[in-house]
């Protein structure tokens, strides 16, 4: 097995109690004490989680613009220096290469950020496209580090530390500035549905950062978060995570995030042809949330039967929601299906899916 990649905070985490996991070939946190109350501070003050190991690439030129609208579904036309955008970015059948946020610093100038999973497949595919274009694009990703403080107390504990107007930075904007001493590309943007800032800052500062947050937000209900509740906060948002609602084989129509696909811009990027005609067409799946009104968490790839007891689609993610109490999820099924009733076999226990529109919590995430 080869080793595991560090964040430059591993260590912090060790010294605060985290349990350590490998995640995407990543030594990360998943909890420090319990990923609920973990999950229950972030919907009700604010949560620190280290996501150093996201991905970040710099693409700059005089064609940056247009070779990142040829890329990805999103309108990066669009932007404007401060604004920051979310896209899927697909193959040429429609499928999802990652999801990424693409920030505009410049005229001429983008940062973006993926997954870290895909890091070296996304840059390749970025290198591979950017033939022909008038661009430069440089991995940045080991010389940042990525700390995110979320809920409702976030943005005033970050304020706290900090010069820069955070109340005049709307959400899905970033501004540049220092927090404790340390300067950051501050993005208001998250994972949890939440109210927050995302803190882009090189790594070598990361524990400095850390330990003034969360010296600064303890007054506040601040506590450490980790990857438990990252995803259990995520789902409970209807937020999608790659390889789950999301893949190579989901399209960002089928699961729902139609609203990123501009099928009218200007530019023809990859995948467009597939794109339109599911759209017009409709596609043959879909991707749907639920809550089951128990306890009993229904696992990734369980089978989704229909009523008739035939099988119809497989569940994506699952997880207790800590704030209803009872089980939630998604489901890739079969388009229709979901008109006659869905429901899984849990060890011999049939439990009916309950449709939701998510979020499926009242969510305080500011405009």
């Amino acid at each position: 097995m080869s080793e595991l990649k560090r964040t430059p905070l591993r260590d912090f985490h060790a010294a605060n109690g985290a349990r350590l996991v490998d995640f995407a070939g990543w030594e990360m946190p998943v909890q420090y004490r319990s990923i609920l109350e973990e999950h229950k501070t972030v919907r009700r003050a604010a949560g620190l989680f280290d996501v150093s190991h996201m991905g970040e690439f710099e693409v700059r030129g005089p064609q940056a613009a247009a070779f990142l609208d040829r890329v990805v579904t999103n309108d990066v036309s669009r932007l404007y220096p401060g604004r920051v955008l979310y896209s899927p970015m697909c193959y040429p059948d429609g499928g999802v290469v990652d999801d990424l946020l693409v920030y505009m610093r410049a005229p001429e100038d983008y940062f973006l950020c993926v997954n870290a999973g895909n890091i070296a497949k996304d840059l390749a595919w970025l290198r591979e496209h950017a033939v022909g274009y008038d661009v430069t694009i440089t991995d940045r990703s080991e010389d940042y580090a990525l700390l995110a403080v979320q809920g409702p107390a976030a943005a005033g504990i970050v304020q706290a530390l900090s010069g820069a107007k955070l109340d005049a930075v709307k959400y899905y904007h970033c501004v540049e500035g220092t927090v404790a001493g340390v300067h950051c590309l501050i993005s208001r943007t998250g994972y949890t549905g939440e109210d927050g800032l995302e803190l882009y800052h090189a790594e070598g500062d990361a524990a400095t950062l850390a330990a003034a947050l969360l010296e600064t937000g303890k007054p506040h209900g601040l506590e450490l978060a980790g990857l438990g509740a990252r995803d259990s906060l995520r789902l409970e948002a209807g937020y999608p995570l790659y390889g789950h609602e999301i893949t190579a084989d989901i399209s960002p129509l089928t699961a729902g995030l139609g609203w990123t696909v501009k099928l009218a811009k200007a530019v023809d990027f990859v995948g467009r042809a597939v794109l339109q005609k599911e759209k017009t067409e409709g596609g043959a799946r879909q991707v749907v949330f639920f809550k089951t009104g128990d306890r009993r968490i229904v696992r990734q790839d369980t089978p989704v039967l229909d009523a008739a007891g035939q099988v119809v689609g497989r569940v994506l993610s699952g997880t207790l929601s800590p704030m209803l109490n009872e089980a939630i999820g998604s489901a890739l099924v079969a388009r229709g299906a979901a008109s006659v009733g869905l429901q899984v076999d849990i060890r011999g226990v049939k439990l009916n899916l309950q449709l939701v529109k998510p979020p499926f919590v009242e969510l305080k995430k500011t405009s």
